[in-house]
């Protein structure tokens, strides 16, 4: 009988030695459920929310407007400006793994929702393409194709920017054609019946130097078959003051002067393009900041805002449906970087508190709110019970 008491009493003990490991491990299975969740949210699943409520602007047609014959195809292209892949020299580890997971990851979910044909990026696809080494320049290409890559059916088309080859008294023909080796060299690029001119807008300086005199040349070459013009600088325009929108220039540098040649083309060269390619739409980068300028009465420009969060908190691209004759745009914002911040702070502190609360540290929220209610509906019934015996007779 003692024996099997004892034994008993040993049984009794294992259990509720067992009883606290077994609370461990759930807690530790749902923290690691929650954080699972978060990283899941904020890695992923936030870019294809965001993403998925963008869509493709519509764009007239003959056919639309009761038109006889076929219906004009419709280009899907797909505007982008100032990636600005960290190097060697300025790229810390962790903000490089930052901003071009955000960037894959963006770009990656707009080509799977949105499959579009042709992707244009508008300039300074790099940081520190104007001073790499041929060694940091394959690293940061290689890197390049890892983000944006792409299906053979889609067209990736880059403008040269400062910060790839430099400015006008930093580039040379070597920085271009290391440049153009990794993106396709043509002028003119042509689908479906609609002209885009890649425009190295770094080299019209107009001080007739040599890469500005075959820049030039190639314009006046092509200039009487376009139809749509891009560049990386935006034509010329005295500040962003007229600029409006969530994604414009903040309230501080809207009223900045912009420099000639540095922040945007020379009235001069501005004047060169509008008369030589007569476009019907322009899209620049450069600025980081979304704009709107219509030069003349019917010319449009766009300054795409950067891709990247590196540049700014609301980063987007441009959608573009277009024809031979016509064009719609449409804009597509990117998840916010303080949306994402805010969330892993709130679950990080929601970790903490679950965390003090298991330890004993800390009252449960739910079980603190629920005594309270305990106690208000005591005390509310006592005094009822108090009221009541005072109105007895």
């Amino acid at each position: 009988m003692a024996a099997e008491d004892t034994a008993s009493t040993r049984l009794g003990a294992g259990r509720q030695h067992l009883r606290p490991l077994k609370r461990r491990g759930l807690v530790l299975l749902r923290l690691t459920a929650i954080v699972f969740a978060v990283l899941l949210f904020c890695e992923f699943l936030i870019y294809y929310l965001v993403i998925f409520r963008c869509s493709w602007p519509a764009v007239k047609t003959p056919a639309d407007a009761g038109g006889l014959g076929t219906p004009e195809p419709v280009l899907r292209a797909m505007f982008l400006a100032d990636t600005h892949l960290l190097g060697a020299v300025r790229g810390h580890w962790l903000d490089k793994l930052r901003r071009e997971w955000q960037m894959e990851r963006a770009f990656q979910t707009a080509l799977w929702l949105l499959q579009p044909e042709v992707v244009f990026i508008l300039g300074d696809v790099f940081d520190e393409g104007k001073w790499s080494s041929s060694q940091a320049w394959a690293d940061d290409v290689g890197r390049f194709w890892k983000i944006f890559r792409h299906p053979p059916h889609v067209q990736l088309r880059a403008v040269a920017g400062n910060h790839d080859i430099g400015f006008h008294y930093q580039m040379n023909t070597y920085k271009i054609k290391r440049f153009e080796k990794v993106f396709n060299p043509e002028r003119l690029f042509s689908w479906k019946g609609i002209n885009f001119v890649m425009v190295n807008s770094v080299a019209l300086e107009g001080d007739s130097c040599d890469i500005c005199s075959g820049a030039e040349a190639e314009l006046l070459e092509i200039s009487h078959r376009l139809n749509c013009s891009r560049e990386h600088f935006p034509l010329y325009r005295r500040n962003d003051a007229n600029c409006s929108g969530e994604d414009a220039a903040s309230p501080d540098e809207k009223y900045t002067p912009f420099k000639e040649r540095y922040d945007a083309l020379s009235q001069e060269a501005s004047r060169k393009l509008l008369w030589w390619l007569r476009p019907r739409l322009v899209l620049s980068g450069h600025t980081h900041s979304a704009c709107e300028v219509l030069h003349g009465a019917d010319v449009l420009e766009v300054s795409v805002p950067s891709f990247s969060w590196r540049n700014r908190n609301n980063p987007s691209f441009i959608m573009g449906s277009v024809t031979a004759t016509e064009y719609a745009l449409a804009k597509c914002y990117l998840p916010y970087e303080d949306t994402v911040l805010t969330t892993y702070c709130t679950a990080a502190g929601g970790l903490v508190l679950l965390t003090l609360v298991h330890a004993g540290l800390v009252a449960s929220p739910f079980h603190f709110g629920w005594n309270m209610l305990r106690k208000f509906k005591t005390t509310d019934s006592h005094s009822q019970g108090t009221e009541i015996y005072r109105d007895s007779p």
